[in-house]
């Protein structure tokens, strides 16, 4: 905490320094915030865990479990991007390596990412920051293998082939070994190397360099030696039990090449064994795209071989293409190696895989955890035409001509397509990348796979997936996709990040050939055709006091609102940082509108509300940070008036319920909606209100109901409220349907017969209230005594609820019964007529 503590001691000094006044608040919040920083500092730390070997482990998993940093929730556009470039001298088809805390001669402790590339150069690099510590040529003075001296030419899009297998280190011994292809003297050799990982000198003591060579001899005796210009070192180094696995296929092409399996003691680079995949054919590369030799926990070794001319195991020979092999540990005989395969497994379509180039060697073999069921110890195989072989390692399956492997299981992922990259495994689920379709998660469950989710994205180009997780918390699936970096939510498969969101700022330059992404330790390494580039987290701003505040619209908020900025990988303060500060245009003002960060880290400013209430986001930017940001509340201020919202100028029948409610809303100066306020609500004429008063919501709403009287006519609703001035609606009150219907004149007359009564028959129709009812049709009607009517017959009555007809009497004397008849009425009205 010492840095807490001489913080404050300058703080508290600086008020009593001559002509200076000081804040004491701003005093107190210095050292508030200083005494956050320097409590995080001290209890900032995380396991830094090394990447030694290719994809992780020797299982070759894809998956880096102790990840601190990275996560679904930073791993965004915002947060994270591109960090910096390292150049190198030439293209890099090895993944980057990495060791943490490694003391380099007369520089320091340095975390270190190691690169090695095509043209026989090897890089230690400083991973936070990508200056170089050191660098070495392995050429042993001779140059990198090109031209005329690679039989398969330029094929891969390089024209030098030095390092090209990932190396494997030993950090106990701060050991890294690698091979190297040179021309010395016109002659194409390997070497193998073992070099000092502080600064980049050959590990003498263990005879290094040594050069590569190997024989083997078949059954039938055909004796067939390593030729180094017709081999290539592609798949990563083993470093298993003292012992370094290495792997050796052709430049590209069929060119005269074998499978080799070679075996080194690492403490002396002796020689322990020598296996030939093909010693009579040759070919049956081992290459795997890069991806390392795996092994299981009981020491055997996994390769997967390629095309040859012939399969000829089922006849007794010895050229084990298009195979997974398994082989027990070194030592072997390096002459003749009658125990070995150990075991193996050749699908029964190799003689197609054969003629079609489709290498089962385009995917290394992944050793999966111990599983339930009948099958504890599995490995997942696969290649070019993506079938997924789910195999036991207790027992292979060898070889079934006729249509059925002894695979546990079998899965076509595509068709049409290819698959060249290794799956990545974790939390029991299995992830592949296949080119040109989506990346697809497999579910392990009692040892056999099902679909388990995929992306809407289809991949572009052959990368191996890989996973960076914190346990089984936090997954993030990664992979190299059309150039592009790409992190996935390793659950959902959702994509959290690519590295074309902003392309200006996170472009990755062309990739060399398979090349694979190393994570680690929060940052992600991918080597490139001409530099090393590291994505991670930008430094972060963190917001440390005058968050969720409250005030009036238009009032500035009480407390400043304050920053940190800090590197996220030592949490240390970062001063001079200009930090702006926006809430989207909403209004506010901000005093200042940006700050630079003080020797703590540390930055304010002060706010003034809108003068619209509300929730505001204020977010706190600066370049190449992530984005902090305070969540503020604008509240209203007292209210001013009150506004009608909605329910006015309804009509409905008397003596009923207006079928919406009538809304009052209460409002400050700004028209901001203001809540906890009663308002009270009355009708004239008999109308009636329910509620008679409410309380307005966080809206400022209150509303009431209103049944109508039995009356017609306007009926005025008051909105009241303490203070504020009265609100009024009118609502309309009209006639329900008709319910009676009674004669009001020309009843009862008399008159010479064929003659017109001299009153007209008049009717009123009327609601079950008395009210007139307009509108309705009435029919007049003499029962067919012979008379006539002048009017039209039915009528409509008049707004009075009225119809009048004229009545002609029949020429027959006598009395006339005359009915007035309305739709939904039971009784007529009835008049009584005499004609004379």
């Amino acid at each position: 905490m010492r840095c807490f503590l001489r913080a404050a001691t300058d703080a508290t000094q600086a008020d009593s320094r001559p002509g200076l006044t000081h804040d004491l608040s701003s005093v107190a919040l210095e050292i508030a915030i200083l005494l956050l920083v320097c409590a995080s500092l001290a209890g900032f730390s995380w396991a830094q865990v090394a990447l030694s070997t290719s994809r992780g482990d020797n299982t070759r998993s894809g998956a880096n479990t102790n990840e601190a940093l990275l996560s679904a929730l930073n791993v965004n556009s915002n947060n994270f991007g591109h960090l910096f470039s390292a150049s190198i001298d030439y293209q890099a088809l090895a993944q980057p390596l990495y060791v943490p805390q490694v003391d380099i001669p007369g520089q320091g402790v340095h975390n270190v990412v190691y690169v090695v590339t095509q043209a026989d150069s090897a890089y230690a690099l400083d991973a936070d920051t990508g200056a170089q510590l050191w660098h070495v040529s392995l050429t042993n003075g001779g140059v990198p293998a090109s031209g005329p001296l690679l039989p398969c030419g330029t094929m891969d899009g390089f024209n030098q082939e030095g390092i090209v297998g990932t190396p494997a280190i030993n950090p106990a011994t701060n050991t890294m070994y690698l091979v190297a292809k040179s021309v010395i003297n016109g002659q194409v050799t390997h070497y193998l190397h073992a070099l000092n990982i502080t600064n980049g000198t050959e590990q003498t003591s263990m005879g290094s360099p040594v050069e590569i060579t190997a024989s083997s001899v078949s059954k039938t005796g055909h004796v067939a030696k390593f030729n180094s210009m017709h081999q290539k070192n592609r798949p990563g180094i083993l470093l298993l039990n003292g012992v370094l696995y290495l792997g050796f296929g052709s430049n590209g092409c069929n060119d005269g090449n074998t499978g080799w399996l070679l075996a080194y003691g690492a403490a002396n680079l002796q020689q322990v064994g020598a296996f030939n995949t093909s010693p009579d054919h040759g070919l049956t590369s081992i290459w795997q795209t890069g991806n390392g030799i795996s092994a299981d926990e009981s020491g055997n070794i996994f390769v997967a071989t390629a095309e040859s001319q012939s399969y000829d195991i089922p006849s007794g020979g010895q050229s084990y293409s298009n195979s997974i092999l398994k082989i027990g540990p070194a030592p072997w005989n390096p002459q003749n190696e009658p125990d070995q395969p150990a075991d193996y497994f050749t699908p029964w379509t190799v003689a197609y895989l054969n003629d079609h180039d489709l290498d089962i060697s385009s995917v290394g073999p992944v050793v999966l955890p111990d599983q339930p069921g009948n099958y504890p110890h599995e490995l997942i195989a696969s290649g070019k035409e993506a079938v997924v072989y789910l195999l036991d390692r207790d027992d292979m399956g060898q070889y079934v001509p006729g249509g059925q492997d002894r695979a546990i299981q079998e899965i076509q992922l595509i068709h049409g397509g290819e698959l060249m990259a290794s799956p990545a495994v974790w939390n029991g689920i299995v992830y592949f990348s296949p080119d040109g379709a989506p990346l697809q998660a497999f579910q392990l469950s009692n040892g056999l796979l099902t679909p388990f989710a995929q992306t809407a994205i289809r991949l572009i180009g052959s990368h191996s997936p890989s996973i960076s997780s914190n346990g089984i918390h936090d997954g993030v699936l990664w992979v190299l996709s059309g150039n592009q970096v790409q992190a996935y939510d390793a659950v959902s498969l959702q994509q959290l990040y690519t590295s074309n969101q902003v392309a200006a700022r996170d472009r990755l330059p062309p990739l060399a050939h398979f090349a694979t992404q190393t994570v680690v330790n929060g940052r992600v390494y991918v080597a490139t055709q001409n530099s090393l580039e590291a994505y991670g987290l930008f430094n972060t701003l963190t917001i440390t006091g005058g968050n969720n505040q409250s005030a009036t619209v238009l009032a500035k908020l009480a407390t400043p609102i304050q920053f940190v900025a800090s590197d996220p990988y030592t949490a240390q303060p970062q001063a001079g940082v200009t930090v702006t500060f926006s809430d989207g245009n909403k209004g506010g003002t901000f005093n200042p509108s940006s700050a630079i960060t003080n020797s703590s880290g540390a930055v304010s400013t002060t706010y003034t509300l809108p003068k619209k209430a509300g929730i505001y986001t204020l977010t706190a930017s600066a370049a190449r940070f992530g984005n902090a940001w305070a969540i503020e509340t604008a509240t209203p201020l007292a209210p001013a008036r009150i506004v009608n919202s909605g329910g006015g100028s309804q009509t409905g029948m008397a003596g009923s319920i207006l079928p919406n409610p009538i809304v009052a809303k209460v409002v400050d100066i700004y028209a901001n909606p203001v809540s906890g306020v009663t308002v009270n609500f009355s009708a004239n004429e008999g109308g009636i209100t329910n509620p008679t008063s409410a309380v307005t919501n966080a809206k400022g709403l209150a509303s009431t109901s209103l049944q109508l009287p039995d009356t017609v006519g306007a009926i005025a609703v008051s909105e009241t409220a303490s203070g504020l001035h009265k609100e009024t609606v009118l609502e309309h009150s009209v006639a329900g349907s008709a319910a009676s219907i009674t004669a009001s004149a020309g009843n009862n007359q008399s008159a010479a017969r064929g003659t017109t009564l001299p009153q007209a028959l008049t009717v009123v129709v009327t609601d079950q209230y008395g009210n007139p009812v307009s509108g309705a049709a009435v029919a007049f009607s003499d029962g067919g005594a012979g008379g006539n009517f002048a009017n039209p017959n039915p009528e409509d009555a008049s707004s009075s609820g009225t119809v009048s007809q004229i009545y002609t009497l029949p020429l027959s004397p006598g009395k006339v019964v005359i009915t007035a008849t309305v739709t939904g009425v039971a009784s007529p009205a009835t008049f009584s007529e005499t004609a004379q």
